[in-house]
């Protein structure tokens, strides 16, 4: 039994802003994980571990072979599912991904050990806020799924980080459509989240020196392409 993650768990991310009929087709008509991956997929829906639902993992396919990313960051490893996803479909990319769960730490080790065969994956143990300063720059392809409310928090270092032209893909920023709500109608528990994530879209959606968009997958993703040397986040 995983300890990490339970039901009563940010139910934000469960709640998938598209049409519920339009989400199973596309859940169905895509094409299925395989080997590793599907075992990985069943794995964390039996233990109720959030992973990337299958219309965003057809996105990342896609966006892998489409991009053909040499350097990948990853904030947020869980049991290593998209870190493995990236490296199948970006077989030449160096990838180094986060995480500050010893659960999930303990897992991801296991999993990487047996199905990172290219040996491309490098995991960094401990919290981003404290482990990014010590990574060096030229990663050209970003994904952030960890503490939403962190987003904005993390997005600075990330930025220097990145290079110019480079992809940062932030998930479940919609959080169920509550992200368009007034704040009061939000659940208390989750207004923190709320904040942090409002302060996120402000400094980059009209951002000059970004290129922003938002693409309704799972409960959301935030994409943004850097599109100079010096990124200023606006207030």
């Amino acid at each position: 039994m995983v300890k990490s993650y339970s039901k009563n768990a940010n139910h934000n991310m469960r709640r998938p802003v598209v049409k519920e009929e339009v989400v199973r087709y596309m859940r169905h008509h895509l094409a299925q994980n395989k080997g590793h991956l599907e075992v990985l997929e069943s794995f964390a829906k039996t233990e109720n571990i959030p992973i990337i639902p299958h219309e965003t993992v057809a996105y990342f396919r896609f966006l892998m072979q489409t991009l053909k990313p040499k350097k990948i960051l990853e904030i947020g490893t869980a049991i290593g599912f998209s870190a493995l996803l990236m490296a199948e479909y970006a077989p030449e990319a160096e990838i180094v991904t986060i995480d500050r769960n010893p659960e999930m730490i303990g897992f991801a080790k296991e999993n990487f050990a047996k199905y990172d065969t290219r040996q491309q994956i490098r995991l960094v143990e401990g919290d981003a806020a404290e482990v990014l300063a010590d990574l060096e720059a030229g990663f050209d392809f970003v994904f952030m799924d960890s503490a939403k409310s962190k987003y904005i928090v993390f997005l600075p270092e990330i930025l220097e980080r990145l290079e110019v032209g480079g992809v940062v893909v932030l998930d479940d920023i919609f959080q169920g459509g509550d992200i368009a709500k007034p704040i009061e109608e939000v659940r208390r528990g989750q207004r923190t989240i709320y904040r942090g994530l409002h302060k996120l879209f402000d400094a980059t959606l009209d951002n000059p020196s970004l290129t922003a968009t938002l693409v309704p997958l799972g409960d959301g993703l935030l994409m943004l392409r850097k599109n100079s040397e010096q990124v200023t986040l606006l207030d």
